[in-house]
């Protein structure tokens, strides 16, 4: 395990960041894919983090063992015009397939490539329990997420081992959405979105920096992976119970027509309802920290 050397797309991330923290805790080295400048890059990433910001770069940082595919335009950053969805796209499927280009010229090429997706690749499926054999939603996240999984399997013609994360929504009192609505519900101000009824599946941050690394180093893990906690809730249960580890009140619910106003087709994001379950990720002998949000809340605010 020690020395190996990963490649990270998406490092300066909220998820890339914990995760090139978490690698060189246990002797990985990390090369990061960023435009940011090198100082700033170690800033967000750690001293010991390398960069280059170019994929044309990946001949000069040495022989890479791993890839971690993150890279990706926030889904939630204003309304999907034509022109964001073509943004969206390209910050995925694009950078994923000139990724596979450039791995191709490599005469050490990585033994696996670790891909992001997201549970969006369902859709809105309301209760139904999702696995890894569920089929696409119709919508267009969820054709972004087949898409973007399609891209990465051309490695898997180079025999570099491929999974494709299917990532929930990732919590961490240190960013992501909880970082975005702790403030309301600590004044009192934090309510159910739409009914509430739809089901949110997470994983805390550092799981998710675990089962990426768990996969790393599995060589029987292949194809699609549901990077979520085992207990997912709805977002009525969620609500009340982060209302009731913080012994503040419930008071304003959110109007699914105000999301819809707001955000538009991105509201899909919030209202839609994905039940998932980690079936695959606990058949390879992967272990969560935080099952439940239960386990996870009471670590950060009791």
């Amino acid at each position: 395990m020690a020395d190996k050397h990963i490649f990270i797309t998406g490092g300066t991330g909220f998820i890339g960041q914990a995760l090139c923290a978490w690698l060189h805790e246990r002797g990985y080295r990390v090369t990061v894919l960023s435009r940011k400048k090198e100082e700033q890059v170690r800033q967000l990433c750690g001293p010991q983090v390398r960069s280059i910001s170019k994929l044309s770069e990946l001949h000069h940082i040495g022989a890479i063992d791993a890839v971690v595919n993150l890279a990706g335009e926030s889904m939630l950053s204003g309304r999907w015009t034509e022109l964001r969805k073509t943004e969206l796209r390209m910050s995925r499927i694009s950078l994923t397939r000139e990724l596979c280009h450039y791995l191709a010229k490599l005469t050490h090429k990585p033994s696996v490539l670790i891909s992001g997706s997201a549970i969006g690749y369902y859709g809105n499926a309301g209760a139904e329990e999702l696995t890894e054999e569920s089929p696409p939603g119709m919508d267009f996240a969820s054709q972004l997420c087949a898409d973007w999984e399609h891209a990465a399997r051309e490695a898997e013609l180079l025999r570099i081992r491929v999974c494709a994360i299917r990532i929930g929504i990732v919590l961490s009192p240190e960013g992501g959405m909880l970082s975005r609505i702790i403030m309301p519900f600590r004044l009192g101000l934090g309510g159910i979105i739409g009914d509430g009824r739809q089901w949110m599946s997470w994983i805390e941050r550092h799981d998710l920096c675990r089962l990426i690394t768990f996969l790393i180093e599995t060589p029987r893990a292949q194809g699609p992976v549901n990077a979520v906690a085992p207990y997912p809730a709805t977002n009525r249960a969620f609500t009340h119970l982060l209302a009731e580890t913080l012994r503040r009140p419930t008071l304003l619910p959110i109007p699914a027509k105000l999301l819809a106003l707001i955000l538009g087709e991105a509201a899909s994001l919030v209202l839609g309802s994905q039940h998932v379950i980690p079936e695959k990720a606990m058949a390879l002998g992967f272990r969560f920290q935080h099952e439940s949000l239960e386990s996870a809340f009471s670590a950060w605010y009791s």
